[in-house]
């Protein structure tokens, strides 16, 4: 598949098709996914004031009226007045979510920020489907309050309206840290409850279903733990890991190709496939793990349909490298019930980053099936918190190449020191939008590929 080289224009951008990858029927097969040779000499050229930046172009940067601190919730919606407005979830209080109008991405614009009910919660996850926008509440301490998912109508965007709150608090619960939301029929997410008593202390979040056909009255139709995680299980309790960050759900993602699975990332419980043909019944088709020997947390699973693959990434979640090295993988995912891991991303030498804050990959563009979402099964997108943004080619997958890098300076005030670029989406004008864990903000680039 060959891209144009595509610039963005300066006045508001217009809405057009979203690209379709041209696909490649087997998992052996080459194709040229982009325009400009795949080779880096170094981590990209640095500029002036100190952006390290290859094949992308910065085109604005907003610091969210100076709460910056932003988590893994990011979705574009085309509000009924046309205007494009990105929807960003915020990592920690005080803040809940904020809107930017990113009609024209060079001049990005604030038009809602609204503070959580209290500062022991966060929003860490959001969707949007339509007009409305799907909202994750996890608290820091089990049987604290307000914990659960909201659902908001965002046809004004600047006054977003409470529909539902969905409760999940309890004894044992923290409530939701990550949700999909896509169809507008059903939430999936990763959450605790008050009824499910884990095993053990960290083990407290599993996949559950919410039928949202009724946003007033949202409704559990299934659910799904992994084996030996919840009290009364036939199956004794998983081993734990050295770097022991639980045996939790974590992105549960549910496509149009395939509306039958859900490709669950399960932290330190590896991957699974699971069959929800019958929602109020899930069950695992396969399982794919790479811990031990690697440090666990597995955190995002995204099937490429046309290609037989998977991307699986694990989530850097320590200081300096400490739980080094956090890739990027590629599985053969053609036969669902043997998934074989064929490839990685490739990393510049960690040692280079680990004297401040996390190194190593989070999330990816998940080609989230949504009319304002780019879909491409050629490139990977990710963030590697102070690795910045990358993006690789995967048309050979057995030969993953580097093609585009953007690491900005340290934000001001970065208590780590430097970028911690958490979460990334690009839409379907292939503009580019992530952010910063801590203080940075938005930034909105173009590819140069």
């Amino acid at each position: 598949m060959k891209r144009a080289k595509k610039k963005v224009a300066k006045k508001p951008v217009a809405k057009k098709k979203p690209m379709k990858a041209k696909a490649a029927k087997k998992t052996a097969k080459k194709a040229t996914a982009v325009k400009k040779p795949a080779v880096n000499n170094g981590a990209g050229r640095m500029k002036a004031d100190g952006t390290v930046t290859w094949n992308f172009k910065l085109l604005s940067h907003h610091t969210l009226q100076g709460f910056g601190g932003m988590g893994e919730g990011m979705s574009v919606q085309i509000a009924p007045d046309g205007r494009r407005v990105i929807w960003l979830a915020h990592e920690s209080a005080p803040k809940n979510f904020t809107a930017v109008d990113v009609s024209d991405p060079r001049k990005p614009k604030v038009i809602c920020q609204t503070d959580l009910p209290t500062n022991h919660m966060r929003s860490n996850s959001l969707e949007t489907c339509g007009n409305i926008m799907a909202v994750a509440y996890q608290t820091q301490k089990k049987g604290q309050q307000p914990a659960g998912m909201e659902l908001f109508d965002i046809s004004n965007p600047e006054k977003p309206r409470s529909i539902s709150f969905y409760d999940c608090s309890g004894e044992h619960s923290r409530g939701v840290h990550q949700l999909w939301f896509c169809d507008g029929e059903y939430v999936h997410m990763a959450s605790s409850s008050p009824d499910f008593v884990p095993t053990h202390p960290q083990d407290d979040q599993f996949y559950r279903i919410i039928d949202v056909r009724n946003p007033s009255k949202p409704t559990e139709v299934g659910r799904w733990h992994m084996p030996g995680t919840k009290q009364g299980d036939n199956a004794p309790p998983p081993p734990r890991h050295s770097l022991d960050k639980g045996y939790r759900a974590h992105n549960c993602n549910v496509y149009p190709q395939r509306p039958d699975r859900c490709y669950l990332a399960y932290i330190d419980g590896g991957m699974h496939v699971l069959d929800i043909s019958d929602k109020a019944h899930p069950k695992r088709i396969s399982s794919w793990t790479n811990s031990p020997p690697y440090t666990g947390f597995m955190h995002t699973v995204v099937p490429l349909f046309d290609r037989g693959l998977m991307l699986v990434t694990d989530e850097s979640t320590e200081n300096n490298a400490k739980d080094w090295p956090k890739l990027v993988w590629i599985l053969d995912a053609r036969d669902e019930n043997n998934l074989v891991p064929i490839a990685t991303c490739p990393l510049p030498d960690h040692k280079a980053y680990a004297a401040r804050g996390r190194f190593g990959a989070h999330n990816i563009h998940e080609n989230v099936p949504l009319p304002t979402c780019w879909q491409n099964d050629q490139v990977v997108v990710g963030t590697f918190f102070n690795g910045g943004l990358r993006a690789f080619d995967i048309a050979n997958p057995y030969q993953p190449k580097e093609i585009a890098t953007f690491v900005p300076p340290a934000p001001v005030g970065a208590p780590t020191g430097t970028i911690q670029m958490n979460d990334v989406f690009i839409d379907e004008r292939e503009v580019v939008y992530c952010v910063d864990r801590h203080i940075g903000g938005l930034y909105c680039l173009e590819m140069d590929f």
